[in-house]
C-alpha cells in the first residue's frame, strides 16, 4: 500500500516536548536519565539503543503509559501561532498483540469504535469510519478473516487500525517491525511514514537499524538510559563518525565514559538548554466525551460472548469439563445414601463436600485465564478510557450464565440418580444458589488471581496453592471442631466450607443423622457440632460477602496497574 492511498483528512499536527526526564524503578535504578528532546508535528521518530537502554521507558513516558520519575512531557496542537491549544490524544501500539485473535478483523474495529468514538456516534458514520480505516491501511479485503489467522504484519496494521478509528494527531509503536520480515517490515514503515505525511507525530522504537533510514529523526540512547543524540540519521552517522548506524552501537559501548556522548551532543550549538525540571505525571487525553460505564459493560459483554461463541474449543472446555467430573460423580457414589431409613453419612458428607467443590473449582478454573491472558489489551483499552469495573462485570456477565449452566445441571443429574436427597422444589432451590453463589465467589477470586499474575504460566501455577486449603480446611475430611486451633481459624476464609455447610443444612443432613438406622449417625453429628445448625441464609450472606471482596479486590488491583502503567 502506498501512503498516497490514505483517504482520510489528516489528524492536527502535534509537537512533543519532553524536559529533563527521568525514570527510577524498584531498587533504585535509573532507567532514564534527564531526557530532554523536541519531536515536531508530522515528523517519523525512531528511538534506538542497546537492549535495555529505556527505549520503551522513554516511549511510554511520552506516551503518557506510565508517569515519569521526575521531569515534563507536553503533546500540544501546534498551530500558526506556535505551540498551543489542548493537550492532544494519543494513539499506543506496544509490541504485544492488542487485539483479541478471535474475532475477525471487521467486528474487532467496531467493538474497538464502540468503545472510542463519542457517545451518541451513528451507527452508520461509526460503520463508515472502519471502513475507511480499513481502507487507509489496505486491509479491506481481509475485513472478515479472524485476526488470528492474520500475517504478522496485517496484525501489526490492526493494531495501528485500532487507534487510527479516532483520528489521533501522534502515534507511538514500540517495535513494530519486530518478528516480521524485511519486506512486510518494509510494507509496515511505508504506512507510517504515510501517517507521518498526512500530518501525524509518529514516534517508534525499533532494534533494525534499516527502519531509521525511513523515518526523519532518530533518537540514541545510551546503556544508562541518558541522551546521546537527537537529529536526522545523516546529522548522526557524522555526529558518531561513522558510515552505517548500525556501527553507533559499538560506538557508544567503545566510550569508556558512559556521559562522555551525552555532554557533547548537550554542548551542540544547536542544542537548546532546557527548562528546570518539575514532576508532572502526563495524563493521558481522549477525543471529546468518553463512552459512559454502561456502554462500555454492554460492548464489553457483547465482545466477551461473540469472543467465546467463536472459540468452539474453549466452549467445549468449559462446558464438557463439568460433564465429565458429573460422570465421575455418578461412578464414584452409590444411590441412596440419603435415604431416611438407611443413611450413609459417611458417603453423604462425601456427595456434599465434592459437590460443593466442584462448584467451586468450576468457578474459580473459569475466571484464571480470563485477564492474564490479554494485558495487552486491558492495558490499551485503560489508555482509550475503559474503565476497570465495566471490564471486570462483563466477565462476570458472560461466564456467570456458563456457571449458573452448569451448576443447574450437575444439581438436576444427581438428583435424578438418587445422589441427592428428595427434596422438594424449595429445598432444591435452596441447594442451587448455594451452589450458584460459591461458584461466583470462586470466578471472582479466579479473576483476581488472573489480574494479579504476569501471565497463564503464572496463574495455572496458582491452581493447586488455592485448591488445596478448599479441601484440608473445608470441614469434610476432618470436622472444623476437631481442628486445631490455627486450622479453625484459617477455615473461615475458606469460601468452600461455608457452601459445603449450606448445603448440609439445606439437606438435613443433621435430623437424617440423628433419626436414620445408622449407627455412624449420632458420633458423627457430635464431631460436627454446629456445623449445619445454621440457617442458610447466614451461609448466602457469608458467600455473597466473598463475591464483593473478591471482585472488589480485583479491581484494586488492576486500578493499581494502571496507576503504575504497568499492566
Amino acid at each position: 500500500m502506498k501512503p498516497s492511498e490514505l483517504i482520510t483528512a489528516p489528524p492536527a499536527g502535534v509537537r512533543i516536548t519532553a524536559s529533563r526526564l527521568s525514570q527510577t524503578v524498584r531498587g533504585g535504578r535509573q532507567t532514564l536519565r534527564d531526557v530532554s528532546l523536541t519531536i515536531e508535528p508530522g515528523e517519523l521518530v525512531a528511538i534506538i539503543g542497546a537492549s535495555g537502554a529505556g527505549k520503551t521507558t522513554l516511549l511510554e513516558t511520552l506516551a503518557g503509559v506510565r508517569p515519569a520519575s521526575s521531569g515534563t512531557v507536553d503533546r500540544r496542537h501546534n498551530t500558526d501561532a506556535g505551540q498551543t491549544g489542548e493537550p492532544s490524544a494519543v494513539g499506543y501500539v506496544p509490541q504485544d498483540d492488542i487485539i483479541h485473535h478471535e474475532l475477525p478483523l471487521e467486528r474487532t474495529l467496531r467493538y474497538a469504535a464502540r468503545l472510542r468514538l463519542a457517545p451518541g456516534t451513528d451507527p452508520t458514520a461509526l460503520n463508515r469510519r472502519v471502513h475507511e480505516v480499513m481502507a487507509e491501511l489496505g486491509l479491506t479485503e481481509r475485513a472478515g478473516v479472524p485476526v488470528g489467522r492474520l500475517s504478522g504484519g496485517e496484525r501489526k496494521r490492526a493494531s495501528i487500525a485500532v487507534e487510527l478509528l479516532t483520528r489521533p494527531g501522534v502515534f507511538f509503536l514500540d517495535e513494530p517491525t519486530s518478528g516480521l520480515d524485511p519486506a512486510i517490515a518494509v510494507d509496515l514503515l511505508r504506512v507510517l511514514r504515510g501517517l507521518a505525511d498526512s500530518a501525524a507525530t509518529v514516534v517508534l522504537t525499533t532494534h533494525q537499524v534499516t527502519d531509521v533510514e525511513f523515518c526523519d529523526r532518530v533518537v540514541v540512547l545510551t546503556r544508562q538510559g541518558a541522551l546521546a543524540f537527537a537529529g536526522t540519521p545523516a546529522a548522526a552517522r557524522e555526529f558518531f563518525g561513522v558510515t552505517t548506524l548500525a556501527e553507533v552501537y559499538l560506538r557508544l559501548d567503545e566510550e569508556p565514559e558512559p556521559a562522555t556522548w551525552p555532554d557533547r551532543f548537550a554542548a551542540r550549538d544547536e542544542q537548546p538548554a532546557p527548562e528546570p525540571a518539575v514532576t508532572a505525571p502526563v495524563a493521558v487525553r481522549g477525543p471529546g466525551r468518553r463512552v459512559g460505564p454502561v456502554r462500555q459493560w454492554v460492548v464489553l459483554t457483547g465482545r466477551n460472548l461473540e469472543i467465546v461463541g467463536r472459540n468452539r474449543l474453549t466452549l467445549a472446555i468449559l462446558l464438557g469439563s463439568p460433564l465429565m467430573v458429573l460422570g465421575m460423580f455418578a461412578l464414584l457414589f452409590r444411590p441412596g445414601a440419603f435415604e431416611p431409613a438407611d443413611p450413609s453419612p459417611n458417603v453423604m458428607v462425601m456427595i456434599l463436600f465434592w459437590i460443593a467443590f466442584g462448584g467451586f473449582f468450576f468457578g474459580l478454573t473459569y475466571g484464571l485465564l480470563q485477564i492474564c491472558t490479554e494485558l495487552p489489551i486491558v492495558r490499551r483499552e485503560r489508555l482509550a478510557g475503559v474503565r476497570v469495573g465495566p471490564y471486570l462485570l462483563a466477565k462476570v456477565a458472560v461466564l456467570l450464565p456458563l456457571l449458573a449452566l452448569v451448576d443447574l445441571a450437575l444439581l438436576g443429574v444427581l438428583r435424578g440418580i438418587d445422589r441427592l436427597p428428595a427434596a422438594g422444589g424449595g429445598a432444591f432451590a435452596a441447594l442451587y444458589l448455594t451452589l450458584l453463589l460459591s461458584s461466583a465467589g470462586a470466578l471472582a477470586l479466579g479473576l483476581l488471581c488472573s489480574a494479579s499474575v504476569a501471565d497463564a504460566a503464572q496463574a495455572t501455577l496458582m491452581l493447586p496453592m488455592l485448591c488445596f486449603p478448599q479441601v484440608l480446611f473445608v470441614g469434610a475430611i476432618l470436622p472444623v471442631p476437631e481442628m486445631a486451633a490455627g486450622g479453625r481459624w484459617l477455615s473461615y476464609a475458606m469460601s468452600n466450607r461455608w457452601a459445603f455447610e449450606g448445603l448440609g443444612h439445606t439437606a438435613e443432613v443433621e435430623r437424617i443423622w440423628r433419626d436414620g438406622g445408622s449407627p455412624l449417625g449420632p458420633p458423627l453429628l457430635a464431631s460436627y457440632g454446629d456445623s449445619f445448625a445454621r440457617p442458610v441464609w447466614v451461609d448466602w450472606l457469608i458467600l455473597t460477602g466473598f463475591l464483593v471482596a473478591f471482585l472488589v479486590a480485583a479491581w484494586t488491583v488492576l486500578a493499581r496497574k494502571d496507576r503504575r502503567g504497568t499492566a
